[in-house]
């Protein structure tokens, strides 16, 4: 299986890629984030994942876009719902767009690791995109490894942010 698995940090991608390869899957992280704000946190989180798929050796892809101006226009009339109404769509949708165009068969997210995300919109939006590409939504829940993930990434001293991208915009 050829995997492109969208990643939104290192810190959520640590247990993810060790349990793909657990299974003998090799994933190739694909990095589309226009939804983190502000600029430095989104750079910081695609620096540090630079790092990161380096020294675990991981093929890695960024599509650069900070998409401030897009994601504004497409959130502010609802924040309560942005993840589910923008933000996963959005990030599947350029995930599975990309994994059509270059030979891949199956798309993932490390988003599915988190406690915090909405799961099951997650995985009936990434099954209904990847379907619309000709792909198979590897589903998968990682979140029994979320802290043992966020445990390794902190001994590997990768940043980690400073907050939810829900709290800064007044959600939950």
């Amino acid at each position: 299986m050829k995997l492109l698995l969208h990643t939104c940090c290192a810190p959520c991608s640590v247990y993810c890629i060790d349990a793909l390869r657990n299974e003998q899957i090799e994933p190739t992280v694909f990095w589309y984030n226009p939804n983190i704000h502000p600029y430095m946190e989104y750079k910081a989180r695609r620096d540090c994942l630079k790092d990161y798929t380096e020294k675990i050796n991981v093929q890695a892809i960024f599509r650069e876009e900070y998409g401030l101006d897009e994601f504004c226009k497409n959130v502010i009339g609802d924040l309560e719902n942005r993840c589910s109404n923008y933000c996963y769509r959005v990030r599947l949708e350029e995930t599975a767009k990309y994994a059509k165009e270059n030979g891949y068969d199956a798309i993932s997210t490390t988003l599915l690791v988190s406690p915090y995300q909405k799961h099951e919109v997650l995985r009936e939006m990434g099954e209904k995109i990847a379907k619309e590409y000709g792909l198979q939504f590897l589903y998968r829940d990682f979140r029994v490894g979320f802290r043992e993930g966020q445990a390794k990434a902190r001994e590997l001293g990768l940043y980690m942010q400073k907050y939810c991208r829900l709290h800064f915009f007044g959600g939950r």
